[in-house]
């Protein structure tokens, strides 16, 4: 199943020069006067490489189809990432290295989609945006309204997003996931 390039998303297989590959980061970049491309970071699934490669956003990519299981994030323990599949309640154990960035947007009870090929996990699918509560950002403006001006903010899963002046700790916010960033309150 081809796709266009900007629908790149991390935890994706695609097939990359004859070979199966899931795609770990994904920014999309419009650099100046010169054309949108996308960077991603890629990891091939039988060597284990990890290399970086730039699609154009014209560019289609073969999306591999793979089975996928509807599951549930339960925990993270060090490297682990404990999921379960809510028909049965079997669980299923990724590593880190195998889930890339999308460790930044998991939080307790979210619901996922597990890849299997060939009946090895090798990915999850994220939803579009998720739900994160910021821990960690300098203190809101009260006359502050939605304009350009941002500062960083640290959600409870250690990813940093920029978000308005007007969010203030303790707060939950939408984040995108395939480009992390702020879209809204929540």
């Amino acid at each position: 199943m081809a796709i266009p390039a900007t629908q790149l998303r991390p935890g994706m297989i695609i097939k990359h020069n004859d070979q199966l590959h899931l795609v770990f980061k994904v920014e999309h970049r419009t650099p100046g006067n010169l054309r949108a491309f996308i960077q991603a970071k890629l990891r091939n699934l039988k060597s284990g490489a990890m290399f970086e490669h730039r699609f154009r956003s014209a560019d289609a990519i073969e999306k591999v189809v793979v089975d996928e299981v509807p599951m549930e994030f339960l925990y993270a323990d060090g490297d682990d990432y404990y999921f379960m599949n809510p028909q049965d309640y079997e669980q299923t154990v990724l590593k880190a290295d195998t889930l890339g960035d999308a460790v930044e947007y998991l939080t307790a009870n979210l619901q996922i989609r597990v890849s299997y090929h060939d009946g090895h996990a090798v990915g999850i699918e994220l939803p579009s945006f998720v739900e994160l509560t910021v821990v960690e950002t300098e203190p809101g403006l009260k006359s502050a309204t939605a304009s350009s001006v941002t500062k960083p903010a640290k959600t409870e899963t250690g990813l940093v997003v920029q978000v308005p002046p007007f969010i203030n700790e303790g707060e939950k916010i939408r984040v995108d996931t395939s480009e992390g960033a702020y879209l809204s309150r929540a």
